[in-house]
């Protein structure tokens, strides 16, 4: 199934082996679970669950969104504008440069075009219809963040891709040319010929792989964006890391931090952060306005799809973050945002609201000195 891509070889899986996240085999992650992160008494769900379990995990009607089309004709005032597009993928505009993150336009985050998680409803504007963009990153190759059909559309086109290591082996199967393949081990940068702006890989705790033989053959990174004048931190996926401090530290402070906040479950508490670990992510990143993802697309976790919006309303005020929360395509400017708007809440105006909580106060260790996977 062409869906599936193909595993790095030759001169790309020697360059994979050079890297000290390689563990022989596959790639790993820089430290073990963090205790507390994963709930002991919760069990893995079983297929059944997966596909039936949770409540209200669709929404009741279509999201409200905008075009954002006519916005994207002018420049921010700020320098800087983001425009979210659904799960993962967000257009960035950074000092006169388009940045397109983790493309989706796929109906389904699965490698069949009739089966797996599909989306609530279609990006804001067609892929044909999006502007030329200067750079698409990519952060690993799970299929809510690596799809085939919107890659082997992109492809016809001359626009560079900057990627983890081994996941360029995926894309020159799908089209996209091997000169406009950059492929990063954590903490390499890549500049944008010709421009000021550059990309960097950094941390995150994940795992990678599209069949049943390829697991970690790739490597998963969150991506730093940075111009003379802004940078943004996308984490891609990821569950909670002592390495953001190190991220804030090298590459930081953020203009703007987009943090995944959906599709977690308590069983799965080590590769995917949800609402209150992002909070907490956010606070040793250095804070800056945050722009949730990873949230309101798929179903791809029991928790009701809205729980990841509605967490955050309640914990982030009192965790002191700047929540950025706009309507599907909605440009915005995070120098300019101050306020939020609930518009999630008008799809299901009767649904039950969490009840209030307090943040969470765990204190995580600095440094952990052994890796796992």
């Amino acid at each position: 199934m062409r869906s599936l891509g193909r595993k790095p070889e030759g001169a790309r899986l020697e360059r994979i082996k050079a890297s000290p996240l390689w563990a022989g085999e596959r790639f790993q992650n820089v430290h073990p679970v963090i205790a507390g992160l994963r709930d002991p008494n919760a069990s893995m769900p079983s297929l059944g669950d997966f596909l039936c379990g949770g409540e209200r995990r669709v929404p009741q009607g279509p999201l409200p969104s905008m075009n954002p089309l006519e916005v994207w004709t002018k420049p921010p005032a700020s320098g800087l504008r983001a425009t979210w597009l659904g799960h993962s993928t967000v257009l960035i505009e950074i000092d006169g440069l388009r940045v397109l993150t983790d493309p989706v336009w796929g109906w389904r985050a699965s490698p069949s075009s009739l089966a797996g998680p599909k989306r609530f409803q279609p990006v804001p504007v067609p892929l044909r219809a999006m502007p030329p963009v200067d750079l698409v990153i990519v952060s690993h190759d799970h299929y809510d963040h690596l799809d085939y059909p919107t890659i082997h559309e992109i492809a016809k086109g001359e626009v560079p891709f900057v990627t983890s290591l081994g996941v360029g082996a995926h894309l020159e199967t799908w089209g996209v040319r091997p000169e406009r393949i950059v492929e990063l081990d954590w903490w390499e940068s890549h500049r944008l010929p010709n421009t000021a702006l550059t990309v960097t890989a950094a941390p995150s705790q994940h795992f990678s792989g599209r069949g049943l033989h390829d697991r970690n053959a790739t490597l998963w990174s969150s991506l730093v964006i940075r111009s003379e004048r802004h940078a943004v931190f996308f984490s891609g996926d990821t569950g909670f890391t002592t390495e953001y401090e190190s991220i804030c530290e090298r590459l930081g402070p953020f203009d703007l931090v987009m943090l995944e906040v959906g599709g977690r479950h308590p069983a799965w508490g080590d590769i995917h952060l949800g609402p209150e670990n992002a909070l907490q992510a956010l606070a040793l990143l250095g804070g800056g306005p945050f722009l949730p993802v990873h949230w309101g697309t798929f179903n791809l976790a029991m928790h009701a799809w809205d729980e990841p919006a509605e967490t955050l309303l309640e914990l982030g005020p009192a965790a002191g973050a700047q929540l950025i929360m706009p309507h599907l395509g909605e440009p915005v400017e995070p120098a300019h945002e101050k306020s939020i708007k609930p518009w999630w809440r008008i799809v299901d105006p009767t649904a039950r609201k969490l009840e209030p909580r307090t943040p969470a106060t765990a204190t995580f260790p600095k440094a952990m000195p052994w890796p796992i996977d």
